[in-house]
């Protein structure tokens, strides 16, 4: 696993060679919210297929929102995802230094200005393109004055941007994209108390860890052409652009809360859904491989390339992430499984129970579709004497359910095997004496054993309980 790096370095020493070299750059301003994390996935993913690096930026350069708690959500979701990093990772405000160096440079080779236009001017100039109905873009008037005419008034440091021709983007997603450069302004690269600003900071940052691809979300494509100019005035290769639609509420609109646009660890906590079920969804969340649904990692290292990510936005839908979930529990390592649930049960389980747990896996899984569905299903197992009846059950120990019982227990209590053949034999042979059919006498029994309506295969729950247990538990349920 990666380490994380406390120590402030002026430049990153990236080598710039022919290898793919990705990066993931949250903001530590909240948790690592679902798109964010197939933007990780991806560019973990294209960097695994290519054989290249996978980076880490936390990019909390805004100081009044950034929390170490958010950091660590962040690295501890990334983590449970199964995304690891190469090297350590980079905070980028400690490079404050190194990014204010370029934007000086930039000005002193004429790519960058010092603009002393003060918070009236730029009032006023706001207020001129909204009368026109035009977007502000900035053209200050500072751009071909001498500076030496601010004198010792506050200034920002502008880009000097190309007012002339086009740019174009061969985006890896998106196509072939041209904006004129007249449409671009004179953004601000460093504040007028020096520190970058989030424009100039990714750009730099992304040069000295010798990124080659920037894969993110197409809310940046317009942030493509207003870096770009940076790249070409500092003489840097320009990397491969991916932008990749936004995800989308199943209903089309935008991903809110009320869709599942929560933290990564909501649905490992709250949820209780598997690393690799979530890995799985997401990937299948605009990008596909065929028909294929069910892709483990190995198969998504091997087939993933930015061919393959669709155009249009996705639709999360957290009904299929529980169908696809409840594969991934049958598949799962029962004595895993059993480790996940213990804490979740109530009260958590001790070592000797655990072990009951896990000899219980293979009935109660494939009922479940998460591990809450899991840990509520195998409950029963583990309850006092004499149990709670759910009210929704108790209708079903009413009516002749206590003749059944005792009917029950006296060929139970007579088997000389305690297994699932046996016992079925007997209650069939319970119910086939009283004329009834099985479901008959399986309700009133799975009730007695376990309290509710539902639960595993009805012969699966007496072995698991064991004989005495069981016949303690009908016991219990037969009226005198």
């Amino acid at each position: 696993m990666s380490a994380i790096s406390d120590s402030a370095s002026a430049e990153i020493a990236t080598p710039r060679t022919a290898k793919v070299v990705t990066r993931f750059a949250p903001s530590p301003t909240g948790y690592l919210h679902i798109g964010g994390a197939r933007t990780a996935l991806f560019n973990w993913l294209y960097a695994k297929r290519m054989g290249g690096t996978f980076l880490l930026r936390i990019e909390d350069t805004d100081r009044a929102r950034s929390t170490q708690p958010a950091i660590d959500a962040i690295l501890t979701s990334m983590r449970w995802l199964g995304l690891d990093w190469d090297g350590d990772a980079v905070f980028q405000f400690q490079r404050a230094g190194r990014h204010a160096e370029v934007a000086h440079q930039m000005v002193a080779n004429g790519h960058a200005y010092r603009c002393y236009m003060t918070q009236d001017e730029l009032a006023e100039m706001r207020a001129e393109a909204e009368a026109a109905k035009r977007p502000l873009r900035v053209r200050s008037p500072w751009r071909d004055r001498d500076p030496a005419e601010g004198g010792d008034k506050p200034y920002v440091v502008r880009l000097k941007a190309p007012t002339d021709g086009a740019t174009t983007i061969v985006d890896q997603v998106q196509g072939s994209i041209t904006v004129q450069n007249a449409e671009l302004d004179d953004l601000i690269l460093l504040r007028s108390d020096g520190t970058p600003t989030y424009m100039l900071a990714v750009v730099v940052d992304d040069h000295d860890m010798g990124v080659t691809h920037v894969i993110r979300g197409d809310d940046h494509l317009n942030n493509a052409f207003r870096q770009l100019p940076i790249i070409t005035a500092m003489g840097w290769p320009e990397p491969v652009y991916a932008h990749v639609p936004m995800i989308h509420g199943p209903d089309g609109g935008k991903l809110s809360k009320r869709h599942g646009a929560v933290g990564v660890e909501h649905y490992r906590d709250e949820l209780g859904m598997l690393p690799e079920a979530v890995d799985n969804y997401l990937l299948r969340l605009g990008w596909g491989h065929g028909d294929d649904e069910i892709i483990s990692r190995a198969q998504a290292v091997e087939w993933f390339d930015l061919s393959g990510i669709g155009k249009s936005p996705s639709r999360f839908d957290i009904k299929k992430l529980e169908n696809l979930n409840g594969h991934y529990i049958r598949e799962a390592d029962d004595a895993r499984l059993a480790d996940l649930v213990a804490g979740r049960c109530d009260p958590p389980l001790a070592d000797a129970q655990r072990a009951v747990l896990e000899q219980a896996m293979p009935s109660l899984k494939p009922r479940a579709a998460s591990l809450i569905e899991l840990a509520d299903g195998a409950q029963f197992l583990f309850r006092s004497r004499p149990l709670e009846i759910a009210p929704e059950a108790a209708p079903l120990l009413a009516g002749n359910a206590s003749q059944l019982l005792a009917a029950l227990h006296t060929a139970l209590d007579a088997l000389d095997r305690w297994d699932t053949e046996s016992t079925e034999s007997a209650v069939r042979q319970v119910a086939e004496d009283a004329g009834v059919k099985l479901g008959q006498v399986a309700q009133p029994l799975r009730v007695a054993l376990t309290g509710r309506k539902t639960s595993p295969g009805i012969f699966d729950v007496l072995v698991l309980l064991g004989c005495d247990e069981s016949l303690g538990r009908i016991a219990d349920q037969i009226k005198n």
